[in-house]
């Protein structure tokens, strides 16, 4: 589903959808999930183009989560403001033609709650909620990279309420743990089986059985095969 603005649209998928209510982690340093992915539209071809995100409090509030209830509630006031810090884009600048013809993922954004980070990591507090926010920069010849800070740039920002999330040290959710485990390319062996798809199915049912370890100790002999086993061992006491 795509949410739109003037001239942007932000990728909000089932990730998000079934995550509004937050969780992404914060153990130590981490990359953000679900990922912000934006694309536009209506800009000038010719123009240079820098893209940044960067992630604000959306009250004054912490909140803890209520097992019982499954739900957050407020938990009492918030800790003091974080400093705020700038992600731009790494792919940045863009032509505006190049813009407009892909979509940007924020995917190697890194989320800390180390306040004492260096790395240039998106610092947050945990329990907190924040939204994540969209900056487009028109590059001039004055514009000078990285930047770290939108004044005096001509920019534009957009905001959309679907990426609204709760940050956590540990998920509080399972439906979310899972959300990420579904999600995640290299987590295949923590899902069942039986939702590969067939190519998945077959290219592993075909590895398993080429390799000469994949076979288990209580795997059951086919009827040739115990044949042929017998043969074995009676050559051998011959």
């Amino acid at each position: 589903m795509g949410v739109k603005g003037e001239n942007i649209s932000v990728t909000v998928t089932r990730r998000w959808s079934s995550g509004h209510f937050g969780d992404p982690s914060l153990i130590g340093v981490w990359r953000m999930f679900p990922t912000v992915r934006v694309s536009f539209t209506e800009l000038d071809p010719n123009a240079r183009y820098c893209v940044l995100m960067d992630i604000v409090a959306v009250d004054s509030k912490r909140y803890r989560y209520a097992y019982h209830r499954s739900s957050w509630l407020v938990a009492g006031k918030a800790d003091p403001p974080l400093p705020a810090r700038l992600h731009l884009h790494p792919d940045s600048p863009f032509t505006g033609d190049h813009l407009m013809k892909q979509t940007v993922s924020f995917e190697k954004v890194k989320l800390t709650n180390n306040m004492l980070d260096k790395n240039g990591h998106i610092i947050l507090n945990s329990m907190h909620k924040y939204q994540p926010r969209v900056h487009l920069v028109r590059k001039t010849e004055s514009t000078k990279l990285p930047i770290t800070s939108l004044d005096g740039l001509d920019v534009t920002t957009y905001v959309f309420p679907e990426t609204v999330f709760i940050a956590v040290t540990a998920y509080q959710n399972q439906l979310i743990t899972k959300l990420k485990i579904d999600s995640n390319p290299f987590a295949k062996g923590f899902r069942d089986s039986s939702r590969l798809t067939e190519f998945d199915r077959e290219t592993m049912e075909s590895l398993l059985h080429n390799h000469s370890y994949a076979r288990s100790p209580l795997r059951a002999f086919s009827e040739a095969e115990f044949e042929e086993a017998i043969k074995n061992r009676d050559s051998k006491g011959a």
